[in-house]
This record gives structure tokens, C-alpha cells and sequence, in this order.
């Protein structure tokens, strides 16, 4: 149980940003296809990055008693995958958040507000 307790960390907090974009439609819940392409994107960019510091030697994986083990390649780990969707969805979400408490977005009136 031990080896996967960082992946379970990361889904949980991926998990939470997937309800708090849900509850308010952030990002993905408020423009899909928009929001998707971003996030992958996002997640092909870092992750070449990653390619190209593992092929030059400057990334190398640890070895933790928390990590799963899977690799995706050589020195790729499962867990830095989930990483990079997290970091990339967290910046969408906070993104939306901003953009949501600055007011720029148009939005019907609320239900308790009269016409």
C-alpha cells in the first residue's frame, strides 16, 4: 500500500479541482473544448521538457518507498504524469477562479436576485 501513497495524493487533489470546477464551471465544466486543449497542451509541453532533461541526464527518477514503481519510460514515472495533468489543470481552475471573482465573465443574475 505504501508504494502507491504519492499517486493516491495526487488523485486526491486532482479529484478536488475536478469538484471545485464542477461547483463553480471553472474551466472544464465551462468551456470543454477549450479548456481541454489547453490542458493537453500544457501537459505535451511539460512533458516533452521532461524528455529532453531525462535524454540530457539532468532528470533522473528517485527511488521512494511512496512511489508506485510504473514507469511510463526510462526514468518517467507514473506519478510525474499525474503530476504535470494536476499542475496544468490547477493553473485552468485558478485561471477561472480569477477571472470569476474579478467579474469579467458574463453571467445570468442569480436565482435570489429579482428581474
Amino acid at each position: 500500500m505504501s508504494g502507491i501513497v504519492y499517486l493516491l495524493c495526487l488523485l486526491t487533489a486532482l479529484a478536488c479541482m475536478v469538484l471545485l470546477d464542477l461547483r463553480f464551471r471553472l474551466a472544464l465544466w465551462q468551456a470543454p473544448r477549450r479548456a481541454a486543449t489547453v490542458l493537453l497542451a500544457g501537459v505535451a509541453l511539460f512533458l516533452a521538457w521532461d524528455l529532453a532533461a531525462i535524454a540530457a541526464g539532468h532528470y533522473r527518477m528517485g527511488d521512494s518507498a511512496l512511489m508506485s514503481g510504473i514507469e511510463l519510460g526510462p526514468e518517467l514515472p507514473l506519478e510525474e504524469l499525474v503530476f504535470l495533468v494536476f499542475l496544468c489543470y490547477v493553473t485552468l481552475v485558478v485561471w477561472g477562479l480569477v477571472d470569476l471573482l474579478l467579474g469579467r465573465r458574463r453571467q445570468a443574475p442569480a436565482r435570489w436576485e429579482e428581474p
